[in-house]
């Protein structure tokens, strides 16, 4: 019975560490490409965010 314990603690840290990593990422580049200087990188993002509804200025 302990085994499935750890069993389960590990899996259920494995995924709340992939989860944080995809937020991190995900932030990451939302913050480079949304305060981007660089027109090239910064129009499609802020396209895509008024596509998706979310009113950036």
């Amino acid at each position: 019975m302990t085994a499935t314990i750890s069993t389960t603690n590990a899996r259920a840290d494995h995924s709340l560490a992939a989860v944080f990593a995809l937020f991190v990422a995900g932030a990451t580049l939302v913050f480079i490409a949304g305060f981007a200087n660089a027109a090239p990188l910064h129009s499609p993002a802020h396209d895509a965010r008024h596509a998706n509804g979310f009113a950036c200025h």
